[in-house]
């Protein structure tokens, strides 16, 4: 992917959230793959049953059972002893790991309501920490990239949403972070070190989602075995891998349109983030190999993911973040 001069990207919080999207949103919850239980009441009624205010059903009395729960006005017309079932309310913990590595600066084109892999990141962990905050669950958010890591602690409510906003819109610009580290080398220990940090910091239980393009030079696979050593069967974690992938790097020909062919012949191609560049003749037949890796590539991240208890979503930045948060993320469980 051809990355050009750098749009900028939001600036203020109603550049990650307009007032027609939150709105929608006020009508979602988190929803988990998973049932967990927290330290104190939310505001999420859970499949479990347990002791809240809103009934649920009846079950006979079993001696041990709490006398508090038997329902007395049954016992009188019918002579049986039965008690009272309760759905549970139960605190959900929303943890969004976003990438902010220079690779996520692509995905802009000539086209002004094109926007970056960066950009979209930043909407969509925004979009998710407005439904954590609405519905009362802990939220908080972390940052990986060239600078190392920021991360932002637990907040709840919806009053905070000014601050997750203000900590994306610094940290999460791969092109404001380059800036104030002087530009510079690849995280030394790169995304598994990250990970790795995020893992040995995590406590409770609640819902990860880190959302990157995982294009890194040492590869996925080591952050997230981090992650999944925490979301396998009776763990606390339920994570979520959000890719988000601009068009022109599933199929550079796109970056040729309307540009004269310059994804072909003599080109010198330097990376992003480490300025190793390197000389080569783009032929059709060669993007043609690439497209099969890059789908390879994609298929390996799933199928990793899959084999992990790690849901696996991709996101492409040509679709409207409103369709991403609503329908893509709604239809894979993420929300509901």
């Amino acid at each position: 992917m051809l990355i050009r001069a750098p749009r900028p990207g939001p600036r203020a919080i109603e550049d990650l959230l307009s007032a027609a999207f939150t709105a929608r949103l006020d009508r979602l919850d988190l929803a988990s793959r998973k049932v967990f239980a927290g330290k104190m009441a939310g505001e999420r009624r859970s499949k479990q049953r347990g002791r809240s205010v809103e009934f649920a059903d009846y079950r006979e009395y079993s001696p041990g059972d709490d006398i508090r729960f038997i329902d007395w006005h049954v016992y009188g017309r019918f002579d049986r002893l039965v008690v009272k079932l309760f759905f549970e309310e139960q605190d959900l913990g929303l943890h969004v790991a976003v990438d902010a590595s220079a690779s996520m600066l692509a995905g802009t084109t000539d086209d002004p309501a094109s926007i970056s892999k960066a950009a979209m990141a930043q909407r969509v962990a925004a979009a998710l920490g407005y439904v954590g905050l609405a519905n009362n669950n802990r939220v908080s958010m972390s940052v990986f990239g060239p600078a190392g890591a920021a991360r932002l602690g637990e907040t709840r409510g919806k009053r905070n949403i000014r601050r997750v906003a203000d900590f994306l819109l610094e940290h999460a610009d791969p092109a404001r972070v380059a800036a104030g580290a002087g530009g510079g080398a690849h995280l030394a220990g790169g995304f598994a070190r990250a990970m790795r940090g995020l893992a040995s910091t995590r406590r409770g239980r609640g819902v990860l989602v880190v959302i990157s393009d995982f294009l890194f030079p040492e590869g996925y696979e080591d952050g997230l075995r981090w992650l999944a050593a925490g979301s396998g069967g009776g763990a606390s974690f339920d994570v979520f891998a959000l890719q988000v992938l601009a068009p022109g790097e599933v199929d550079p020909g796109l970056e040729a349109r309307g540009r004269s062919g310059a994804m072909l012949g003599d080109l010198r191609l330097i990376d992003v983030e480490s300025g190793a560049g390197v000389e080569t003749t783009v032929t059709a037949a060669l993007l043609e190999r690439y497209k099969e890796r890059v789908k390879e590539y994609v298929e390996g991240l799933a199928a990793y993911c899959s084999a992990r208890r790690i849901a696996y979503v991709r996101l492409m930045t040509d679709a409207q973040v409103e369709t991403a948060v609503l329908e893509t993320l709604r239809g894979r469980g993420l929300v509901g």
